[in-house]
């Protein structure tokens, strides 16, 4: 198979797994809903990926590897516009039903984190990316006095993540919506990371 087919293949496989997870959650998820809903057959699906585990390991890896080549910012840019990016980008409330149902069916594998290895090492992977980006946008926001001197960035990311992990499971549990979370981190850079005298509106929705 050619590099090109190969990818073609890789592409097709991760967003039959996307559909499927929407409709079907991660509980209900068989191999034959992924292969219905691919151009690959059930068996060429187990050709490359022996079970479901081992087919949703790939996929969390290529949602990984698609955030980060997403939030791939210049470290020159400024740093609020590049907080605001990863907000933007994490916090997504885009009034899709798919995307809520996706959301849905992560907070699913993420139940399994506690009891399957695997499963953790790439939730953690994911968080400790998201934790990494926030540290340095923070860093370089205090280093050219867009934010405060004595903003911590270590724990102004392990803040954020928290903030984050926290709004897709109350949006998902109650119904509620990303919105609020957005306009709480906004009132938070402004109220204690942004440095005196910096007059920016700082607006996360």
């Amino acid at each position: 198979m050619t590099a090109s087919k190969a990818d073609e293949t890789t592409e097709d496989i991760v967003e039959a797994t996307y559909c499927a997870l929407c409709e079907c959650g991660y509980a209900g998820l068989t191999m034959q809903d992924i292969a219905d809903r691919s151009e690959a057959s059930k068996s060429s699906l187990h050709y490359h990926y022996d079970t479901k585990h081992d087919l949703l390991l790939a996929f969390l890896d290529h949602l990984f590897e698609s955030f980060a080549d997403r939030f791939e910012t210049d470290s020159d840019a400024d740093p609020l516009d590049r907080f605001g990016a990863l907000v933007d980008e994490v916090l997504d409330d885009s009034d899709d039903e798919a995307r809520r149902d996706f959301r849905t069916a992560m907070l699913e594998i993420k139940a399994q984190a506690p009891y399957d290895e695997a499963f953790r090492e790439r939730l953690t992977e994911f968080d400790d990316h998201v934790r990494e980006c926030v540290r340095s946008v923070v860093a370089d926001g205090v280093e050219s006095g867009v934010f405060r001197a004595d903003a911590d960035p270590e724990a102004t990311a392990e803040f954020v993540a928290t903030v984050f992990d926290g709004a897709h499971t109350r949006a998902i549990s109650t119904d509620s919506g990303l919105a609020h979370a957005r306009r709480a981190l906004a009132d938070y850079v402004e109220r204690d990371l942004l440095a005196d005298g910096v007059d920016r509106e700082v607006e996360f929705a």
